[in-house]
């Protein structure tokens, strides 16, 4: 039976001009992956690397992570939704109001992409959350953001995969789960703390891996990412 999400892989085109990106998008097959533009590239590259990608066939997930006033993120959104992407997030930590204002925005666009929130970077570890005063163990403070954005009507969250059975227990099979920090075995960890394997990642219940790295940096990417695909299947 075809998986209703698939792809599930989100490569993240982490590069510092539009370049390298577009080769390795060359490289790669839109049956089998979507893209992950984020801030450093989105900031070289601007909104016209995102339409191309997008004409080229690529579902394109705009990882920028709005955090500001309502009003300010409404605009950013609906920004976002004319290039057509197709998943956009905002950060769980500028509050309900925030979240709504953003859900909102997208109920006048035609095509409305994807809303999901951030909870915590998966960077992030205890002793980090400590630092800027939150003193809830990381699994509470990402369960009480994941509610917080659910109820303000989001379609889902950035998560860690060590988080995603928690938030899967809570909340259901309903939310979408992205996660990054994922890394096939034996690859490095890189700048990531909290992270999983592809295969150990869809069982925990994600519903979208994030994997950079190991297929960007690959000599043949295309094979990496057949490779991996092919992991999550048994």
């Amino acid at each position: 039976m075809q998986d209703p999400i698939s792809p599930r892989i989100i490569v993240a085109l982490d590069y510092a001009e539009a370049q390298p990106a577009l080769e390795l998008v060359a490289r790669l097959d839109p049956g089998l992956c979507r893209l992950k533009v984020g801030k450093e590239l989105f900031t070289a590259a601007g909104p016209d690397l995102v339409r191309r990608l997008v004409d080229r066939g690529f579902d394109v997930f705009l990882d920028l992570k709005f955090h500001d006033i309502p009003h300010t993120v409404q605009k950013a959104v609906v920004a976002a939704a004319s290039l057509g992407v197709w998943m956009v997030n905002v950060h769980a930590l500028g509050g309900s109001e925030m979240l709504r204002a953003a859900r909102e925005a997208l109920e006048s666009v035609d095509r409305p992409p994807k809303l999901i929130a951030v909870s915590l970077l998966t960077s992030m570890s205890q002793h980090d959350l400590e630092e800027i005063g939150i003193e809830k163990p990381v699994q509470q403070e990402v369960l009480d953001l994941t509610r917080l954005a659910l109820d303000a009507g989001l379609d889902g969250m950035v998560c860690s995969a060590r988080e995603a059975e928690l938030l899967r227990r809570e909340f259901g099979e309903t939310p979408l789960l992205v996660t990054p920090g994922i890394r096939p075995q034996g690859s490095d960890r890189d700048d990531q703390q909290r992270i999983m394997t592809p295969a150990a990642a869809l069982q925990a219940g994600s519903s979208y891996l994030v994997i950079g790295r190991p297929i960007t940096r690959s000599e043949d990417p295309l094979a990496s990412l057949r490779d991996i695909e092919q992991s999550l299947h048994g």
